[in-house]
């Protein structure tokens, strides 16, 4: 089924196409999925039927997605198929015939698989498809290879065929900077009655400007052309169009009909009448802006005549407007790229020598070289003329003619219009008694060159009468005039001009000599004192000046005239040397277009000014910024043109032959002197005229003896730019795209002086900052502007990377030389982000390790130079994950294939390969909000650079890590930090190296002060961080050198004042515990430095984990929180996602050695938090499978210790961790512990406080004595304590004896409880503990039967030492202490009385 689109209000509504539906059914008739069918037809039309059935089903999906151009191509190739499958069909076609129609269809259906990506179908010559059971592979391949390529030619043909008109007028277009619009006249239909002009002209109605010449066309009464042999050619071209007449919001095509014959059409009066007036008749007008802007190709327009009582284009609204029906204009209109010149020659079949030219009022936006013009165009504008002794006012006619100073009248100089012949005079049009006239009449004056400053032009007006004996007997009753030349020289001044209108006898009206020497208009009759404005008129000699007005507008354009009287003056300098530095000023305030105009005489003008005063230097700077100022004009996309007339002038007529060594002097001055205020803008301006400047002094070193003085000031003159370019940094706005030229005109130099040291390090350093300038910098502009750039200019940074690149290898044995200074500007070069460069730079580095390998036997200098700039290079945003790949890959290679430098060059790459990552990773996060993972990105950094002892660079990250916690108020992690930094240093009077205060605020000379200070701030920080443990251990430290070493007791009594203050804290100020937390960040989504990684975290003060959760996750918004705490699988570490897993872990206490004997809970509770190192969380989990007579046989606690990379709190909030799982012996020893501990605590209570209720004592007790219980340890001796067990755990053979004693030993603890509890319970509860007794008296004596007896009295120390060794760090200190407290309360009740157990 074949479908046609319709649009209609943006909706799509689908017609059936009922001939091809009916034609498609006949084809497709009694087709079945699975049937087998044997057509009738011939091969090629079972082909045709197969391929339009498999094309209609793709044509209908491509009307369903919308791909309509697809949809059209798929269309006509449908219908061509269906036409020659007719035609086939018919058999009517003669066998030759058929056998082009078979070629044909065939090409058409290979081409139409292609385009629809379907297979490729492979025939032999005459079209047949192959059969591969009866060809040979060989053949099927070259077949296929032939058909392939047929396809290919055939898009290539179809695409080209299409694209061609497009691209050509693109390419046509964007090349061009000028237009031209074709117009061809076909008719004009109008009841004009009498001859008539057709003027034609572009008008932009939004300026109410006229913007071209006219053409004008004369029509005869009888409806043709005056000139019949052009019936069917009336074209003229509108040139010299710019951009900017492209982009004008609007344009119009305006026709003015002028009637030529009697003043008014009557017919009925038998009086003769007067005949040849110009009289209007009406406008058409048409809006072209489509076209200019080049949105319609070509268009052939109609449109229709308006009869007009005044033609105003000033002022529509007070136009009359009548529309004459059945009337118009028919032409066709047509954009073409190109001057006059250009479109002649690739548009004949338009253009020739018979089209008329009509040129743009004013000149082109780039004036093309051998244009040369010198036309003034004359507008009538409007007059105000008095009736005088008439009823009614005067039917005023202009006539324009242009005479010389003694009267005679220049012929043939005025031109109506394009397409027409000059002409004498010009007669304006009449308009019939009106006393305000207004004209608005072009015409353009050509006069010779020679006669323009004799010349003036002269305007005669006349009433002109209906009746032809009337007509006769008028006179010229007035007359204005101007003269194209001013007094000083310069031509007349473009606008409009107020003339006067003066009165006399009509014969001294004709002799010039009358009215020549009075002033023409009213500003000159100021200027000379006059009035302009009164009742009466006024006596200028034998004329009169009358009240009438008269206003006319000017526009010169000429190659040849001009307007400015600065650009006058210079190039007529030898008459006036006084005002030449005047001259020389006022030229670069003159405007650009009169400077192009006359480029030879004004560089002739220069170099003559300069050379006839060689031995004064009072004009050579004026005259170095006048060309300067030149040369940036012809840079000037409007000039550009003008280059091919400079490059000729320099080769041809420059002949200063000493000029070069003025303007050398002189560009060195500016350079020299290129900070002072003034200098630089003009330096600016010199840098960007650097080329044509160059070219001038350059031009004689090829002339003999003069090349080697020329070539000593070039070095020398370079050897300032670079050492001023150097100097002023890479951000000078000096540093651009000028410097190109530079280099590469200097490189022919270098290569003559290889030894030049500081001259190779300027080119380099040149080189460099020319290729890291931001304006060339492509990857930081829009793709539209990047794609401009690279088309019109190439990669430039390329370009010049490669000749740095062949320059370095040019020079040979002096390369030693310029390592390690030259490594950084080599590394910025490669470090651009462009491919090809990267490729061809960077095994500069392998060059530097080879020249320092044999030059030194190591590579140090070298290594270390590119680690410290790289570590700059990348913070400052150069580099990618690309480079660090292309760096590894290249260098490796080299390496590898050196003999001497595989193992150390090998070793050396993948050490910044391995920084390079750190670095990459902490400039991602540099900027992050994410502050902590700033830090973790700086520890990082830092522990490289302390792995490869660079410790300056390890400091500097240490100060970056500091001021980020400072930043988090983190005040203990920022003293843990310096604190780093000053174990670097010594307590000596050694001095300082400069890397050791990279700190302005430390003044130190000696490692001892700086150590001193640092020691100072830390303490401040430990003390705002309330560690004022680690304050005093600091304190101690610096105390002893201020007493011993330094004696400064006055700091040192300041210090013990402080540290008096940190142990009065430790002991009255309650400080949070802060809780720790693991967190395990799991998925390729995270950065590497966190990627499938646990860490644990010390929260903030007063933080819950709720607080701590919603904070990791406001950082990472994307990530899942895991619901569990079992470690993920590889599915999660894997995936691309981000899961974070988050709880709590209690840390394990660590007390420090110092403390040997019981001290107060307020001292250790500090460091239950703090400087620790070993975390637990202990979760259940079953192993195996269950045991139905005994739960605890595969009952496991998996605790997993988690031990941090350094302590906590330290220079992190957090550290990396590892894990360790602990085994079920483990788990019930420290069960047992707990227990054991319980029991004590609780009896200890109870001898301290008699007060205490006894319940919990009594729940407590029950539970262990229980029969059902039986201690809590009878499972642990099915479990652990049979043979089998310890034939297979040998290993755990300490741990079981260590169980069975922490079992004996609970028995005199029961027995301590269970006589308070004897003590203290009442009445009603006696049978309860009674049967509690009997309970503990059979346990007793299973255990101590099983594993001995424990007494508490007489082996009270042997107790507590063994007891606490066998408890936790944390649960010994503790149980130590109560049980010494214990012991010592029962001596003194018993009177060291041995204690005996009651039961």
């Amino acid at each position: 089924l074949l479908y046609k689109r319709t649009i209609t209000n943006r909706f799509y509504k689908l017609d059936y196409i009922n001939h091809f539906t009916i034609l498609l059914k006949i084809v497709f008739a009694n087709f079945r999925q699975h049937e087998t069918v044997i057509p009738s037809e011939l091969p090629l039309i079972q082909e045709v039927t197969t391929t339009l059935r498999e094309w209609s089903i793709i044509w209908r999906q491509l009307y369903v997605v919308s791909k309509i151009h697809m949809f059209h191509s798929v269309r006509h190739m449908i219908y061509d198929l269906i036409e020659w499958r007719s035609q086939i069909l018919s058999g009517t076609l003669p066998q030759d015939e058929l056998k082009e129609m078979k070629k044909k269809v065939t090409a058409k259906i290979d081409y139409g698989n292609r385009i629809l990506d379907l297979d490729l179908v492979v025939r032999d010559e005459d079209g047949n498809i192959l059969d591969p059971e009866q060809t040979s592979t060989i053949s099927l391949f070259r077949a296929h290879e032939i058909a392939s390529k047929q396809v290919e030619e055939r898009l290539l043909e179809e695409k080209s065929q299409k694209q061609n008109i497009d691209i050509n007028r693109q390419a046509k277009f964007a090349a061009t900077p000028s237009f031209a619009l074709f117009v061809n006249l076909k008719n004009v239909v109008c009841k004009i009655g009498e001859d008539a002009e057709v003027l034609m002209s572009l008008y932009d109605p939004l300026e109410s400007k006229f913007i071209s010449e006219n053409y004008l066309v004369r029509w005869s009464s009888s409806g043709l052309p005056k000139d019949i042999d052009r019936l069917h050619n009336l074209r003229a071209v509108f040139t010299d169009l710019g951009s900017k007449d492209l982009k004008r919001e609007k344009i119009s095509f305006v026709c003015q009909i002028v009637r030529v014959g009697r003043m008014e059409l009557r017919d009925n009066n038998t009086r003769k009448l007067t005949s040849g007036l110009r009289r209007p008749f009406g406008v058409a007008v048409m809006d072209v802006t489509d076209i200019i802007n080049g949105k319609l190709l070509l268009c052939a327009l109609s449109f229709d005549v308006y009869k007009t009582l005044l033609c105003l284009f000033k002022n529509w609204k007070i136009c009359l407007i009548l529309t004459f029906y059945a009337s118009g204009l028919w032409v066709t209109l047509k954009l073409l790229p190109g001057d006059i010149h250009q479109i002649r020659k690739e548009f004949p079949h338009l253009v020739d020598r018979s089209t008329a030219v009509a040129r743009k009022m004013g000149f082109p936006e780039i004036i093309m070289p051998g244009d040369v013009r010198n036309d003034i165009y004359v507008t009538l504008v409007q007059g105000d003329f008095d009736k005088g002794s008439k009823t009614t006012a005067k039917n005023v006619e202009v006539t324009i003619s242009v005479y010389d100073e003694d009267g005679k009248r220049l012929e043939s100089v005025i031109f109506p219009g394009a397409g027409d012949d000059a002409i004498s005079e010009y007669k304006s049009v009449i308009y019939y008694q009106v006393k305000q006239p207004r004209w608005f009449e072009t015409v353009k004056v050509a006069i010779p060159i020679e006669d323009v400053n004799r010349s003036h032009l002269r305007f005669t007006f006349r009433h002109r009468s209906s009746q032809d004996s009337k007509d006769k007997s008028e006179k010229i009753f007035a007359l204005a005039f101007v003269k194209l030349m001013r007094y000083d020289g310069t031509t007349l001044r473009d606008g409009e001009h107020d003339l006067i209108v003066y009165k006399a006898e009509a014969k001294k009206l004709e002799d010039a000599s009358t009215y020549l020497s009075l002033p023409s208009t009213k500003i000159e009759l100021e200027e000379k004192g006059h009035a302009t404005t009164g009742k009466g008129m006024q006596n200028l000699g034998s004329c009169t000046i009358s009240k009438d007005s008269f206003q006319i507008s000017t526009l010169v354009c000429s190659t040849k005239l001009t307007q400015n009287v600065d650009l006058l003056g210079l190039l007529k300098w030898r008459s006036n040397t006084n005002l030449l530095q005047q001259n020389l000023r006022q030229l670069m305030k003159v405007d650009g277009g009169e400077v192009v105009k006359f480029l030879q005489d004004t560089l002739d003008a220069l170099f003559n000014i300069m050379m006839e005063n060689s031995e004064s230097e009072t004009f050579d700077t004026l005259v170095f910024d006048a060309l300067v100022f030149i040369i940036g004009l012809i840079a000037d996309r409007k000039f550009q043109h003008f280059n091919p007339v400079l490059e000729t002038y320099i080769k041809k007529h420059f002949s200063a032959t000493l000029a070069y060594t003025k303007l050398t002097k002189v560009l060195r001055n500016y350079v020299d002197n290129a900070e002072k205020p003034g200098v630089t803008d003009q330096l600016f301006k010199a840098m960007k005229a650097l080329e044509y400047i160059f070219k001038f002094i350059i031009i004689f070193s090829l002339q003999g003896p003069t090349q080697r003085h020329v070539q000593i000031i070039m070095e020398k003159l370079l050897r300032t730019v670079n050492r001023t370019v150097i100097s002023m940094g890479r951000d000078s706005e000096l540093i651009s795209g000028l410097f190109q030229k530079t280099l590469q005109r200097f490189n022919s130099i270098y290569s003559c002086h290889l030894s030049d040291f500081q001259l190779w390090n300027n080119y380099f350093h040149l080189a460099v900052a020319f290729l890291t300038q931001e304006s060339l910098q492509l990857e930081n502009f829009s793709s539209a502007k990047r794609a401009k750039i690279l088309n019109k200019y190439g990669d430039m940074r390329r370009q010049i990377g490669f000749e740095i690149r062949d320059m370095w290898y040019n020079l040979g044995q002096h390369k030693i030389k310029f390592i390690p200074e030259m490594v950084g500007p080599m590394l910025e070069m490669t470090l651009i982000p462009e491919t090809e460069l990267r490729k061809a730079t960077i095994p500069i580095f392998f060059d530097m390790m080879q020249c320092e390998f044999h030059s030194t036997r190591s590579f140090q200098m070298f290594e270390n130079e590119i680690i410290t700039k790289l570590d700059h290079e990348v913070e400052g945003g150069r580099g990618d994950e690309q480079y660090k790949v292309l760096f590894d890959k290249i260098l490796l290679e080299h390496c590898r294939k050196h003999k001497y430098l595989a193992k150390n060059g090998e070793t050396f790459v993948k050490l910044v390969v391995r920084l390079m990552e750190r670095l990459l990773d902490y400039r991602t996060i540099m900027h992050d909000e994410n502050k902590e993972n700033r830090m973790s990105c700086t520890v990082n950094v830092l522990n490289f650079y302390k792995e490869i002892e660079r410790e300056e660079m390890y400091i500097r990250y240490l100060y970056k890590l500091c001021d980020l916690h400072k930043e988090c108020d983190n005040y203990t992690e920022a003293a843990y930090t310096l604190l780093l930094h000053a174990k670097l240093l010594k307590w000596s009077e050694e001095a300082c190296a400069a890397h050791l205060t990279q700190r302005d605020g430390y003044q130190a000379t000696t490692q001892g002060q700086l150590k001193d200070q640092l020691y100072q701030e830390i303490i401040h920080y430990f003390d705002k961080g309330k560690m004022w443990e680690e304050a005093i251990a600091l304190g101690k430290e610096l105390a002893e050198q201020y007493e011993n070493e330094m004696f400064d007791y006055e700091q040192l009594s300041e210090l013990l004042k402080k540290q008096a203050q940190f142990y009065e804290n430790i002991v009255k100020v309650i400080r949070p515990k802060p809780d720790y937390f693991a967190v395990g960040y799991y998925g390729q989504g995270f950065p590497t430095f966190l990627r499938n990684k646990v860490f644990i975290y010390r929260g903030k003060e007063y933080e819950r984990r709720e607080d701590f959760e919603a904070r990791l996750l406001t950082q990472f918004p994307n990530a899942e929180k895991m619901k569990t705490t079992s470690p993920p699988g590889d599915d999660i570490k894997n995936s691309p996602g981000q899961y974070i897993q988050c709880f709590t872990v209690k840390p394990k206490l660590d007390l420090p050695p110092k403390f040997h004997k019981p001290v107060s809970e307020q001292i250790v509770s500090f460091y239950r938090v703090n400087e620790v190192q070993r975390f637990e969380y202990s979760r259940p989990v079953r192993k195996g499978e269950k045991t139905p007579d005994n739960e605890f046989a595969n009952m496991w606690i998996e605790r997993t210790i988690y031990l941090t990379a350094y302590k906590l709190p330290g220079i992190l909030r957090w550290f990396e961790v590892k894990s360790v799982e602990i085994s079920p012996l483990e788990n019930a020893i420290e069960t047992m512990q707990l227990t054991n501990d319980k029991i004590n605590n609780m009896v200890q209570q109870h001898l301290n406080d008699a007060d205490l209720p006894i319940n919990p004592l009594s729940m407590l007790l029950n539970g262990i004595v229980d029969p059902a219980v039986m201690g809590g340890f009878t499972n642990y001796e099915k479990a652990f304590f049979t043979e089998k067990y310890m034939h297979e755990h040998p290993e755990d053979h300490e741990k079981i004896e260590k169980l069975k004693d922490l079992i004996a030993w609970q028995i005199p603890f029961l027995a301590e409880g269970i006589r308070i509890h004897g003590e203290k319970v009442t009445e009603a509860l006696r049978p309860f503990h009674e049967r509690m007794e009997a309970c503990f008296k059979q346990l007793k004596e299973k255990v101590e039967k099983q594993y001995g007896i424990r007494t508490i009295m007489n082996r009270s120390t042997w107790l507590i030492n063994e007891w606490t060794s066998n408890c936790s760090l944390e649960h010994g200190a503790q149980l130590k202490t109560s049980l010494k407290l214990s012991v010592l309360r029962r001596s003194g009740q018993m009177s060291q009385k041995t204690f005996k157990n009651p039961y």
